[in-house]
């Protein structure tokens, strides 16, 4: 090799160095998607699995209970009506309880109570999804006895304006005892997986936006504007 060539290879060398790294790196990086991508489909890691397991089985629980107590202020129907807008169609009723008439009289509660149900029976079947494809689990709607002391409630409030305000405030609570659950589980379940995050975000926004909705009827409608929704346990109560 005569002087020429070799100062030619050694100007090469670092090049050469260069994009071996390059290429070591950008197969690191490729090989961390893949294995962020797999993970996204697999169960949760280390703690956040436990985390992801017992906050699903909570979120199906509470939302079930949801359905019966709005189902109360909306009254149920077994068959839709046609029209699209009618403002006295009720819900469908929960499997193990019969039908029910509306004992709501105002006809926003019975909006968003039929709003509501609609989508946390959805997000029920969400929840269950979850919990099948990570976790091979199948969890079946219960009522805990919380959820059945404010059904029972409910169900002994007399019909009309007393229903009304009565209703707002529980379901207020029953709404706030989401909020911190499921605000822990954007930080707490597994980083990859962000249809779990997405799901307990959009939880979130919802029920702190429905909490203040009926806090606003509270206020405007009944005069009860100093009302502050709580769960019942004096420690998760405390605001300082």
């Amino acid at each position: 090799m005569n002087r020429t060539d070799l100062d030619s290879t050694q100007a090469a060398a670092p090049v050469l160095r260069c994009r071996t790294f390059a290429t070591r790196a950008f197969a690191g990086l490729a090989l961390v998607a893949i294995a962020g991508t797999a993970s996204a489909d697999g169960p949760g890691r280390g703690a956040t699995a436990t985390f992801e397991k017992n906050y699903l089985v909570f979120i199906i629980d509470h939302h079930y209970s949801a359905l019966r107590m709005t189902e109360l202020a909306a009254g149920t129907d077994t068959q839709r009506n046609a029209a699209v807008s009618n403002p006295s169609e009720g819900t469908a009723p929960t499997p193990g309880f019969g039908a029910s008439v509306a004992k709501a009289s105002d006809d926003q509660i019975r909006s968003m109570s039929r709003q509501a149900n609609r989508t946390q029976r959805e997000e029920i079947m969400q929840a269950q999804h979850f919990l099948h494809d990570w976790y091979g689990m199948q969890h079946q709607p219960q009522l805990t006895a919380d959820a059945q002391r404010m059904i029972a409630t409910l169900e002994s409030t007399p019909a009309g304006t007393q229903f009304n305000q009565t209703f707002l405030r529980m379901f207020s609570n029953h709404h706030l005892s989401a909020l911190a659950p499921s605000l822990h589980c954007e930080v707490k379940s597994d980083i990859a997986h962000d249809s779990l995050h997405r799901y307990c975000e959009n939880i979130v926004v919802t029920q702190k936006n429905s909490i203040n909705d009926m806090r606003e009827m509270l206020c405007k409608q009944y005069g009860d504007c100093g009302f502050v929704p709580a769960t019942g346990d004096k420690h998760k109560d405390q605001d300082f």
